[in-house]
């Protein structure tokens, strides 16, 4: 039978996860026990990963070096079910992430992706000659973006004719990133997932809670917004209503990559033709499931 190719295509940081977490809390200068991981991470590959653990074919569009950890990365993308053939190869170290964790949360995150921001367009090859879509038959699916590309890879997505079809799905990555997203907010089809704080940073402003975040990402121009705010309601807001739901109360084992669960399972749902309140009580459990250290 004929390779059925992807349905949905992930745009963004593919990188190794360094992840630290203890159980205790993590004051300033403390030196504690705990447990150090590495794993494939990337707000992207995350999502992608997610993606295939629910059955369907995502692509990756990043840029992976040709280093050991880029050989390494590239595998377990294959044993992931993620295609990594479209990735940029290039002569650059492949990025990396560390991050500390405690019960409360994260305690501190530090993403080198200079490596994805050094292709730049490049990452965006397969869109352009034909692989995936070209200017003339531009790609129609659904293409998910995560904050760690650089404001210029999202301009050229705000500019270019290959990007005139898709279903964007947009995911800040960090309240530090998330301004570089502002000229996505307008366009014809983009949903916003972020979190309470990537919300405010969005907006330069605060709110009381993820429906009133969601309700002002509506004013600033994005189609649908979906705000999370750790264990407390979140909120899925589009021109018609406003939908608020508490997530399910769960001891916090891990969170790094929550954001990106609720991000997969929603898509994955709405794709097997879930509806809205069903999609997002969904996506809730899923993350809530990550959260607590169980499969998502």
């Amino acid at each position: 039978m004929p390779d059925p190719g992807p349905d949905i295509l992930c745009a963004g940081s593919a990188l190794w996860d360094h992840i630290a977490r203890t159980d205790l809390p993590v004051p300033r200068g403390a030196d504690l026990p705990g447990r150090v991981c590495r794993q494939p991470g990337g707000v992207a590959l995350n999502i992608a990963l997610a993606l295939a653990r629910r059955g369907m074919r995502p692509v990756m569009l990043s840029a992976v070096g040709l280093d050991e950890d880029g050989e390494a990365l590239v595998a377990a993308l294959r044993a992931g079910g993620v295609a990594p053939g479209f990735l940029h190869r290039g002569r650059f170290p492949t990025d990396q992430y560390l991050a500390i964790e405690c019960p409360q949360g994260l305690v501190a995150g530090i993403a080198d992706a200079q490596s994805l921001e050094a292709a730049g367009g490049d990452v965006f090859a397969p869109l352009r000659d034909g692989r995936l879509g070209s200017a003339a038959r531009p790609w129609a699916g659904t293409l998910v973006l995560d904050g760690n590309l650089s404001a210029a890879q999202f301009g050229e997505i705000c500019a270019r004719p290959e990007f005139s079809a898709v279903d964007l799905r947009v995911i800040p990555a960090s309240p530090s990133k998330a301004p570089r997203l502002r000229p996505l907010l307008e366009l014809p089809r983009v949903t916003l997932y972020a979190n309470l704080a990537e919300a405010e940073a969005l907006c330069a402003r605060r709110f009381d809670d993820a429906r009133e975040a969601a309700i002002a990402l509506l004013a600033r121009g994005v189609r649908r917004a979906l705000v999370s705010d750790g264990p407390r309601a979140a909120a899925d807001a589009n021109e018609e209503s406003v939908i608020v739901r508490a997530p399910p109360e769960v001891l916090a084992r891990r969170v790094t990559g929550a954001g990106d669960t609720l991000l997969a399972a929603h898509v994955a749902a709405q794709l097997r033709g879930a509806g809205r309140i069903e999609a997002f009580e969904h996506a809730l459990q899923a993350a809530a499931r990550h959260v607590a250290g169980g499969d998502a």
